[in-house]
């Protein structure tokens, strides 16, 4: 039930859910807490209590002592030694009538007669009667409550076992026990044992207060806390979210979420992470929009030339005609074949190197391997010769995924060997330094670039083609350069000036020792 009702709340509101959940768990606790500490701070006392009248009434009842005024001061002034840890002993008949009462036997020292005469040599008569007066009255107002608790006490079922009750005012916590006084089955009267226990008091409100100060503090702290989770935290996550919404909304609304890519915590990562992200998304859509534009461009014409050639075909009766036609449309299902297979192998790619792991590569190894390969398949069937060598010091390690590493390789070499007459040599040089890039040069000795084609040619389906390209989608060096770059390296077109025609692709890749 608790989960369904959180599940619809924001994180701010989670928090203080379960703060509030937590805070009153704590604060019951806390009640349960304060109303026990009252017992169990007087319940040591309570058991000096019984001690002392369970005592009292064992030597009334052992020294036959009648209940008349007079025996019972006696008893009370030689056994004063059984209430030296109290301040008074009251003694009442069956009528609820004090037979004696300790306070006027001046056995404590803390009495209010002996108070008084001490007083006496240092304050005036005046300020002395006062006193007087205001402790007879505090004396008569403890009778009077006691004498109503003797009666509520004497109409109970259980007379045989103490009543211990508190009777506090603004001066005094006063601790009481009393108990009915049979002795060999007949009720004779009642016992009530008085302890000032200001002690106690002083304990419970240090504590009462202790536990306030702390509920108050706690909940300051989750005030502050909560402010600061909002302010720092909540609401840039809330922004960044609104981020999501209009980047998935196509919103030109702006944001505010360069504030935060210049934090430096956990939040600036998170901001500078979705921002990169939503500008390579963003990239990659406009790509892929303009890719998808220009396959379609691409696709267009060998259609229209399919179309024709197949209505040619229907009507004609010329088989030499049908011939040609029927190499065009082949011609022209290849040159489709490959541009959607070129293409899927780019949306491959840029999926791939976003989710394959790049790991430690030795590049001379790889040429070396894709090179043995083309010779195989040219040299005895043209006569093209690819040479490998590897110059420079140091080490050929890079970061990469290798069959990416392979097809970039490939795609240069079937590039050159496209443009290239029979019997040609292509060289793979490669280069490399202590402290810089990795460098790979592709060089052929075929019809060159034109002036415009080495900035140009990298673009998808670029229009200035020689003869031969329509043995080409037009993609190849344009998945070369994606694949490079998404390595963290680049790629450049040159014209070979060391003889009247070549040309010549530089690559570079970042060393990793």
């Amino acid at each position: 039930m608790l989960s369904k009702i959180l599940k619809n709340f924001s994180i701010l509101k989670k928090f203080l859910f379960i703060n509030l959940f937590f805070f009153i768990i704590i604060g019951v606790f806390t009640l349960i807490y304060i109303n026990n500490i009252q017992p169990n701070l007087i319940k040591g006392k309570k058991s000096n209590h019984f001690k002392i009248v369970n005592n009292t009434i064992a030597h009334i009842e052992r020294l036959k002592v009648q209940f008349i005024q007079e025996e019972i001061r006696k008893f009370l002034f030689s056994t004063k030694f059984l209430f030296q840890t109290i301040d008074r002993v009251i003694i009442y008949d069956n009528g609820f009538n004090r037979i004696s009462d300790t306070d006027t036997l001046d056995l404590d020292p803390r009495s209010f007669t002996r108070n008084f005469q001490v007083l006496e040599t240092d304050i005036s008569v005046t300020e002395n009667q006062n006193i007087l007066e205001n402790e007879k009255q505090k004396d008569l107002n403890i009778n009077e409550y006691l004498n109503k608790e003797l009666k509520v006490y004497s109409k109970s079922k259980n007379l045989n076992k103490h009543f211990t009750f508190i009777h506090e005012n603004l001066e005094q916590f006063l601790l009481i026990t009393v108990k009915n006084i049979e002795i060999n089955g007949e009720r004779l009267g009642y016992i009530a044992v008085i302890e000032i226990a200001n002690d106690i008091k002083a304990a419970i409100g240090e504590r009462k207060n202790f536990v306030i100060r702390t509920a108050a503090i706690i909940g300051l702290v989750i005030l502050i806390f909560s402010y600061v989770l909002n302010r720092y935290f909540l609401k840039p996550i809330k922004n960044l979210v609104h981020y999501t919404e209009i980047i998935k909304d196509k919103s030109k609304e702006d944001t505010n979420i360069e504030i935060y890519k210049n934090r430096k915590d956990e939040l600036g990562i998170l901001s500078k992470s979705m921002d990169e992200m939503t500008n390579e998304l963003q990239k990659r859509i406009n790509n892929a929009e303009n890719f998808s534009r220009d396959l379609v461009h691409e696709i267009r014409n060998p259609l229209a030339s399919l179309k024709s050639a197949s209505e040619i075909i229907s009507e004609s009766d010329d088989k030499d005609q049908k011939k040609r036609l029927i190499k065009i449309v082949s011609h022209d299902v290849e040159r489709i074949e490959r541009l959607i297979t070129d293409y899927s192998q780019i949306l491959k790619d840029e999926v791939a190197i976003s989710s394959e792991k790049m790991i430690k590569l030795n590049l001379k190894n790889i040429l070396s391997s894709v090179v043995d390969d083309f010779n195989n398949i040219y040299n005895s069937k043209r006569g093209i010769s690819v040479k490998f060598s590897a110059n420079g010091t140091g080490n050929y390690n890079i970061l990469g995924i290798e069959n990416r590493i392979e097809q970039i390789i490939a795609n240069l070499l079937d590039n050159s060997v496209s443009f290239s007459g029979d019997n040609k040599e292509i060289k793979v040089v490669l280069n490399s330094n202590n402290n810089g890039d990795i460098k790979l040069n592709v060089i052929d000795e075929g019809s060159g670039f034109k002036e415009l084609d080495t900035e140009n040619i990298f673009k998808r389906f670029y229009s200035n083609r020689p003869e031969k390209f329509g043995e080409h989608s037009g993609l190849g060096l344009n998945i070369v350069k994606s694949i490079v770059e998404m390595h963290g390296g680049n790629v450049r077109a040159l014209n070979r000036s060391d003889v009247e025609s070549g040309a010549e692709i530089e690559l570079e890749l970042p060393k990793r020792g």
